[in-house]
């Protein structure tokens, strides 16, 4: 009883107090509010995978529309836009993301983003790098996912010079093939064959210092070649691994989060083969969640890192939470 009363006056006193100092301030001008930014804070989030440390580093998003998954029905996309509490229409956004792994001996960028090659919301990779403290002459090396224009257009400049001077290009052969192949270009809708041209410049900016890959394994000290086919001929995935930890950087298996965890089969337009790609994305989808891998996706909410897990007849990401400590 008599610690009840103790609270109550205390309450009573603080109470008191606090309605004498705002008499105070009422007596004086208040303070303006501090300005607003206006701006995000720098696009950048880092992980540890054993001693490798990797950094998600944001260039921006894109806005794809909702009919560029063909099977898709509209019905079905906005009940998964309602479920994932998403903006509700036929836009669908993607982030458009890139990894700086740092192996102690190397720095690898893993996808450049967009270069601002697709309009004014991506095109930020460069800055944020900056922002980070890293120079584009200290990349060593610039592995390629695939080359499309959303993770090649940001490692040349438009009049065509290496964004990177000192890095060597990585990327699969069978992209390369595909994407300089002139009589594939000539029968492919005019909006793509920019897709080629802008694959060809990537090349381009950096002959002499393209490497070719061909098959699985190991393509720097610690980061490793996985072949994923469909979204493009030679899109593959890296898997940085040191102790016993991993983590897949899986270049486009994913588009659209709100959908293709759920609906697996809901391939994009853009793929070359998007029966390939649906089945190439069942299969990752099944290794990652078994194996209770780490994954990380180029079109994954920012920054983009977390885990697979099965979800009745599909699947659910579960993005990683704050590292508070590297």
């Amino acid at each position: 009883m008599t610690s009840m009363h103790v609270n109550r006056r205390a309450l009573l006193a603080g109470s008191a107090a606090i309605a004498a100092s705002g008499a105070l301030v009422r007596g004086r001008p208040a303070a303006a509010a501090a300005p607003k930014t206006g701006q995000q804070v720098p696009g950048l989030h880092r992980v540890t995978v054993g001693d490798i440390e990797v950094t998600a580093v944001l260039d921006g998003h894109l806005d794809i529309p909702a009919n560029m998954f063909p099977k898709a029905d509209p019905p079905g996309i906005e009940r998964l836009q309602k479920d994932a509490f998403a903006p509700l229409g036929d836009k669908l956004r993607a982030p458009v993301n890139g990894y700086l792994v740092n192996t102690g001996d190397k720095l690898i960028l893993v996808d450049g983003g967009t270069g601002g090659r697709l309009g004014p919301t991506a095109g930020r990779l460069a800055d944020n790098l900056k922002a980070a403290g890293i120079a584009l002459a200290a990349i060593d090396t610039v592995l390629a996912t695939h080359l499309h224009p959303d993770h090649i257009g940001g490692i040349f400049s438009q009049d065509g010079t290496a964004l990177f001077p000192n890095a060597e290009l990585v990327v699969h052969e069978a992209d390369v093939a595909f994407w300089t192949n002139m009589d594939i270009m000539a029968k492919a809708p005019d909006v793509v064959k920019g897709f080629f041209r802008i694959a060809q410049g990537s090349l381009k900016a950096y002959e002499g210092r393209v490497r070719r890959v061909s098959k699985d394994g190991e393509v720097v000290k610690g980061v490793s070649a996985m072949h994923l086919p469909g979204h493009t001929p030679g899109h593959i995935g890296f898997v940085a691994a040191s102790g016993n930890q991993s983590l897949l950087l899986w270049g486009d298996i994913v588009h659209a989060a709100v959908l293709q965890f759920a609906k697996p089969d809901w391939s994009i337009a853009f793929d070359v083969d998007m029966n390939q790609g649906s089945a190439t994305r069942k299969k990752v989808f099944d290794m990652a969640a078994t194996d209770r891998l780490l994954v990380a996706g180029m079109h994954l909410p920012f920054p983009g890192v977390g885990h697979v897990a099965k979800a009745g007849d599909g699947y659910a990401f579960a993005p990683l939470e704050w590292r508070y400590q590297l």
